[in-house]
């Protein structure tokens, strides 16, 4: 069993849902707290294990703003538990899991470093290293209903961008969403295997560009996006 993520990223619409969701549920689970830095203070800061990087592709009017969710990946062959020197960080066997045992961390770094993902965060009040653990003291909740045993930040996306399940298993629904989106791993080519996928943005019919001069186009593009907002 490999449990994991996929996220659509023609879906996402980077309302941040997903990570308040994460603090606010580990913020009393098997590693927290998570600390937060001057949270009332002119630059607020603090540990969160899902953060949502926004960049634009394309040439307007053909342009689209991508939201990109980002936590640990939950790599098959993870360079960030072999370079632990205490054995801190540690990969299941069981379901794959990659987490970190605040016991034995001392905050050295190295697998922050060796983490191509940013996926680890220091907390500095702790001195111990912090990341996503699927919610594992949700997922195998045996006292909530089987349906609400999934990570928090899959439970609250209002877009229903984020699914859970175990990618092992071909006939799950994630496998199935994958290979019929062409889902992806993010940097396969460093051979850590990550665990997570990402569904591609769907191609959507371009906008003639020789119409952006002509007299109404922008009224009518105003209409259309009204009618969307409206539904």
């Amino acid at each position: 069993m490999r449990l994991g993520l996929v996220i659509d990223l023609d879906v996402c619409v980077g309302c941040h849902a997903c990570a308040i969701a994460c603090k606010e549920w580990n913020a009393s689970g098997t590693t927290a707290p998570l600390t937060d830095y001057q949270p009332y203070g002119a630059e607020p800061s603090g540990v969160w294990f899902n953060r949502i990087r926004s960049y634009e592709v394309g040439e307007y009017p053909n342009n689209k703003t991508i939201n990109f969710p980002m936590s640990c990946m939950h790599c098959e062959d993870a360079d960030c538990v072999t370079v632990c020197p205490t054995g801190a960080s540690y990969k299941r066997a069981e379901d794959g899991i990659v987490l970190v045992d605040q016991n034995k961390c001392m905050g050295c770094n190295y697998c922050s470093w060796a983490c191509p993902y940013g996926a680890r965060e220091l907390d500095r009040e702790s001195g111990t290293m912090k990341k996503c653990t699927l919610c594992v003291d949700r997922i195998y909740d045996l006292q909530i209903p089987i349906e609400e045993r999934q990570p928090a930040c899959v439970l609250t996306c209002p877009a229903h961008a984020r699914m859970f399940g175990d990618l092992d298993d071909p006939g799950s629904a994630v496998s199935s969403v994958v290979r019929e989106r062409g889902g992806y791993q993010l940097m396969p080519e460093l051979g850590y295997n990550p665990t997570n996928h990402y569904l591609p943005v769907r191609t959507a019919k371009p906008i003639p560009t020789e119409n952006l001069g002509k007299p109404g186009f922008k009224d009518k593009i105003k209409g259309i996006a009204n009618r969307i907002v409206k539904r």
